[in-house]
């Protein structure tokens, strides 16, 4: 499963590593996912959601129900 948040749709961004010396090495800058089960009223079931950080803020200041929605609707969830 890629690394892609599953409510926001961050992915993972490519930089530079910079050394002393200035030196750049492309390094990417993952995101901070982890697996989350949420109960669901609305459909009365329980979803595991693959999330970041944010997006669990998200979840917690406009609802599960609404945040699932605006996912799907941008194309993030694909379930």
């Amino acid at each position: 499963m890629s690394k892609i948040c599953q409510i926001t749709g961050k992915k993972a961004m490519v930089g530079n590593n910079v050394s002393h010396s200035k030196r750049r090495t492309k390094r990417t800058f993952d995101v901070n996912l982890f697996r989350k089960k949420f109960y669901w009223v609305e459909q009365d079931c329980w979803v595991v959601l693959r999330i970041s950080t944010a997006g669990l803020r998200l979840i917690n200041k406009i609802g599960l129900d609404a945040a699932i929605k605006r996912a799907a609707e941008k194309g993030f969830l694909n379930a």
